[in-house]
């Protein structure tokens, strides 16, 4: 039990100092002090300072996870709606994602390829989930079956969504752009629909 608190106090803190300062900005020493921990508990727990940050993004990217899911698997919601409202949401959780904007800048991506893993993952669980509201909208009869690949589909959906990453989170233009989402999704549901 006490392990598991003292994990926990040094993730919360590494999250918040990451969040601030970065990940090149931030030291273990810093975050062994704010936390009050020893700097050898945290290698206890964490091999090594991008072991921490990788834990750190991979608690942002579950908590987008839950988030989605609460829409996909809501059977009350059309498939068109369902994309919306996926897009709308995906972008608000990473919006404040302070730490996963970190991966996205072009500096951390280019040197440190510990975090493609979860970059990886997500990319694969998304597809999956954009694939599963497509098959319901063709069901619903909302979506036309495509005459392109699906796995050719499901990556444009990918690299729309990755596009639109840098310039709100990294160029900081979220707040300028989010009222316009439902207009950017009426786009990409007409490309599917009938």
């Amino acid at each position: 039990m006490q392990a598991d608190n003292t994990r926990n106090k040094i993730l919360n803190v590494a999250t918040k100092l990451f969040s601030r300062y970065g990940f090149y900005k931030t030291s273990m020493d810093e975050i062994a002090k704010i936390a009050r921990k020893a700097k050898g508990s945290l290698y206890y727990h964490f091999k090594s300072k991008e072991e921490l940050f990788t834990e750190v993004v991979s608690e942002e990217i579950n908590n987008l996870k839950r988030e989605l899911s609460l829409i996909i698997d809501n059977d009350n919601i059309l498939a068109d709606e369902k994309i919306k409202l996926y897009l709308i949401k995906r972008m608000e959780v990473l919006n404040k994602a302070a730490n996963y904007h970190e991966t996205v800048k072009a500096e951390f991506f280019e040197h440190f390829d510990f975090i493609d893993n979860l970059r990886n993952k997500l990319d694969a669980w998304e597809k999956h989930q954009i694939q599963k509201i497509l098959e319901q909208g063709i069901k619903q009869e909302v979506f036309e079956r495509q005459n392109m690949d699906i796995e050719v589909l499901l990556d444009v959906f990918i690299m729309i969504m990755k596009g639109l990453e840098i310039p709100f989170f990294v160029q900081d233009k979220y707040e300028q752009y989010s009222p316009h989402f439902d207009n950017l999704s009426k786009i990409l549901i007409r490309g599917l629909g009938k």
